[in-house]
């Protein structure tokens, strides 16, 4: 498989603008779509560990106009694409639901070792399954770790090739791609959770507002526009905070990597079924 690079930005594919009446929305991914780092609301209403996030906020926008939505969630954190595609796909097609969202690979390709082409090969079978059974299908080109995460920066003929294969499979397929790659607001810290791995309340409020302006809804244009400039912290608290990132997540990341682990193991997904959504 070629390693093209993805355009600068993509255009929305889809009917823009024109999506039809949507009674029924099932999310499918890893814990991008499950909600991480975005909290519910400390109100007792959730279980511990439970998260929000840029699906249910887009579930909220659909509910608006029609508020007998039913909305599925069945994302687990840590998954990748073959495991997304046995556990998650099937059961999202026999949904049949009018709008179904698809994001993942990203997991796979931040990997020491990843077969590219086998991931997109996976994404190209999900992908087509999905389409055949949804109303509309939304696919997403990831935020660029490469530019936040100096490290990464050896991933992204990895990436570029993930992202232009998910654009080939929007036109081929009729879907929406949202476009996260090219938003420079998402480079902000600030975006991010404590784990430095998952997106902030804020972060998934601006995808949100994304997948409703790729989809021809009522939006925030602002999601693009990065936060203002934030005082640069002094270098001994940015050590501490390092050492804390380090101890507290990257380590634990690494146990899993190494033992073979995910944190979404044995874990269910947080709506499984379509329910009315409140």
């Amino acid at each position: 498989m070629d390693n093209p690079t993805p355009p600068a930005a993509a255009a929305p594919h889809g009917p823009l603008g024109r999506l039809g009446p949507v009674a029924t929305f099932v999310a499918v991914g890893d814990s991008f779509t499950e909600g991480m780092s975005d909290p519910y609301p400390a109100n007792g209403a959730h279980p511990a560990d439970t998260y929000r996030g840029w699906a249910d906020l887009l579930a909220d926008r659909l509910a608006a106009a029609d508020p007998g939505l039913r909305y599925a969630n069945l994302a687990v954190r840590g998954k990748l694409i073959r495991q997304i595609a046995h556990d998650q796909v099937p059961l999202a097609a026999a949904l049949g639901a009018d709008l179904t969202t698809l994001a993942g690979g990203l997991n796979d390709v931040l990997r020491p070792r990843c077969d590219v082409p086998a991931v997109c090969a996976v994404l190209e079978e999900s992908a087509a399954t999905l389409a055949a059974a949804t109303g509309h299908l939304v696919l997403f080109r990831s935020t660029d770790p490469t530019r936040r995460l100096k490290s990464s920066a050896r991933l992204m003929p990895r990436i570029e090739q993930l992202i232009a294969f998910v654009d080939d499979l929007g036109k081929r397929h009729g879907a929406t791609v949202v476009d996260l790659f090219t938003a420079r607001a998402f480079d902000d810290p600030r975006m991010w959770g404590t784990d430095r791995l998952h997106l902030s309340t804020e972060g998934h409020r601006r995808v949100a507002e994304a997948a409703c302006e790729a989809l021809g809804l009522p939006h925030d244009p602002d999601w693009r526009v990065p936060l203002a400039p934030a005082a640069p912290a002094p270098w001994l608290t940015r050590r501490k905070a390092d050492a804390s990132w380090a101890r507290v997540h990257l380590g634990p990341w690494l146990y899993r990597r190494v033992t073979g682990r995910s944190s979404g193991d044995g874990r269910p997904p947080k709506r499984p079924e379509l329910t009315a959504w409140e």
